[in-house]
């Protein structure tokens, strides 16, 4: 009983280390670029050792590759809870584009998700992170669209990623200074001329 309890408690201080690299991670990443941000400064911000970062995490890029996955998963969880089940499925995909551009203008987000990471991780892995989480309800939607016909029955993989790449584009000009409105009004337009096709 002793020696499960103290199992437990280990499982638990090293899950508590993980998740504090992690939120350090976090917030240094989405302060400045991957390569201004040293380990020893990470180790720091999160209250550890850099014998503990190295036990959880094989290097900086490994660490960087799991706060993206985080961040991507936060985004992915926003769209998720934008459209109640039993939506129109048109109607899903504008408001899960309205919290995709929501969650996208958390300070930070959009450098390390759509610049920094395929940078530091290759767009292989960039992207197969993005298609478990925003992508992969992007192409969610979509297909549920098609399957009402209230989208053209077009290559889903493709349309996938047309569809996100636009609304990545428009993430990273509102993040610069665009106008968000303008951005939203062509997007919805992209797709209402889609939805016209079916």
């Amino acid at each position: 009983m002793q020696r499960e309890s103290a199992k437990r408690s280990n499982k638990e201080r090293s899950d508590a280390t993980r998740a504090a690299l992690i939120t350090a991670g976090r917030q240094l990443f989405t302060e400045r670029p991957y390569g201004e941000i040293g380990t020893p400064e990470i180790v720091r911000k999160a209250g550890v050792t850099r014998g503990a970062l190295y036990h959880h995490f094989s290097d900086k890029q490994t660490l960087f590759a799991a706060v993206v996955d985080a961040e991507a998963a936060a985004v992915a969880f926003e769209i998720e809870q934008s459209s109640p089940q039993g939506t129109d499925p048109n109607n899903a995909l504008l408001a899960g584009g309205r919290a995709y551009l929501d969650a996208m203008a958390v300070p930070g987000r959009t450098r390390l998700l759509l610049l920094d990471a395929p940078a530091v991780l290759g767009h292989a892995e960039a992207e197969a992170i993005d298609m478990c989480h925003s992508a992969r309800t992007l192409q969610e939607g979509l297909d549920m669209a098609i399957e009402a016909g209230t989208m053209p029955p077009l290559p889903l993989g493709p349309l996938t990623q047309i569809i996100s790449s636009a609304f990545d584009r428009a993430a990273l000009a509102i993040a610069a200074g665009g106008n968000r409105a303008e951005w939203e009004t062509v997007l919805k337009a992209l797709l209402a001329g889609l939805a016209r096709r079916a």
